[in-house]
């Protein structure tokens, strides 16, 4: 079957060991499952699998893709869960120590076809295409998590969105504006932060500039460049969610003393559960709130799509078509 896959690990250039061809048909193990692929999205986990991060060299060639939309194999438009726990494991996959996500361990999506525990298979809603489908399990998933799990914020909440641009901050924003949240969000890009106002901000501000109002929860994904600001910009007793670090994990200044003189929550989290994904595709539905596709682009030409993620020059999802 058509694949697009690491044929190789290379930190210094990730591309280079990326390989557009062939690969056998998927195996399916006992309660397992496939989906036929008619879209599939690119996150920074796939740039990442091909510098090694996450992926091994033994595991190679490895399907790369967490995300999927399709059918299954009675027909119904399915979208693919790709947090992939121990089939012993109960309650919250997440938080399974055994985890993966699909393109480490088991082959990835971004093939005609791609095997999963049938457990993963969630329902599309009819009102979503194949491809605004695709953009859901990892980013958008992250996103629902962030905000409607972990953040504590109630309807008329103000949050901060660091980093404008990003999958997980598109959809952050978008999703915090349906859900009646007051939202603020910062950028070093003056036409991203023009496009967050378009998709739902409230307010735009240049990275670190200094705000007009403290705000209940920081949604941070960038890590070492924004953290210390994420900490100056909230409120006493308010909270940050991290589930990314794309500037590095380790900032200047932790601000440790605001944080505990402050009584402020610090709240990790990372991709989300089945019953999330499922809530979040009707949600969608419900509120007509869509992805914000950048582009969409056939999957022969996926190496075009990576390397935009890999340059930064991405605002919203680049969805891979079959």
């Amino acid at each position: 079957m058509f694949a697009v896959y690491a044929g190789q690990i290379n930190p210094e250039n990730p591309l280079e060991g990326l390989v557009v061809g062939d690969r056998p048909d998927p195996e399916v193990p006992d309660g397992w499952t496939t989906v036929t692929v008619k879209a599939a999205s690119i996150n920074h986990h796939d740039v990442w699998s091909l510098r090694g991060v996450g992926l091994r060299e033994e595991s190679l060639p490895m399907i790369l893709g967490c995300d999927a939309a399709g059918y299954d194999e009675d027909g119904n438009e399915v979208l693919v869960h790709a947090v992939v726990s121990d089939p012993s494991w109960r309650g919250d996959e997440t938080l399974d120590p055994k985890r993966s996500l699909l393109s480490e361990r088991h082959q990835g999506t971004f093939a005609e076809k791609v095997a999963v525990p049938t457990r993963n298979v969630v329902p599309k809603p009819a009102g979503l295409s194949f491809s605004e489908a695709a953009c859901l399990p990892t980013a958008w998933l992250t996103a629902y998590r962030m905000l409607f799990t972990q953040s504590g914020l109630k309807q008329g909440d103000t949050v901060l969105v660091q980093g404008a641009g990003g999958g997980v901050a598109t959809a952050l924003i978008t999703l915090a504006r349906a859900a009646g949240f007051r939202v603020l969000a910062t950028s070093r890009d003056e036409d991203k932060r023009a496009k967050a106002l378009e998709i739902g901000a409230h307010e735009v501000f240049e990275s670190g500039a200094r705000l007009p109002v403290k705000v209940d929860a920081v949604m941070e994904t960038v890590g070492a460049a924004t953290w210390s600001h994420s900490v100056k910009s909230m409120r006493p007793g308010g909270t940050i969610v991290i589930s990314g670090a794309t500037s590095g994990d380790a900032p200047k200044a932790a601000e440790l003393t605001r944080i505990f003189f402050q009584q402020m929550r610090v709240h990790g989290s990372t991709m989300g559960t089945r019953d999330e994904l499922h809530a979040l595709a009707q949600f969608m539905d419900v509120t007509g709130t869509r992805p914000l596709i950048d582009s969409e682009i056939p999957m022969a030409d996926a190496a075009q799509g990576l390397q935009r993620v890999v340059d930064g020059d991405v605002f919203g999802k680049i969805v891979l078509t079959l």
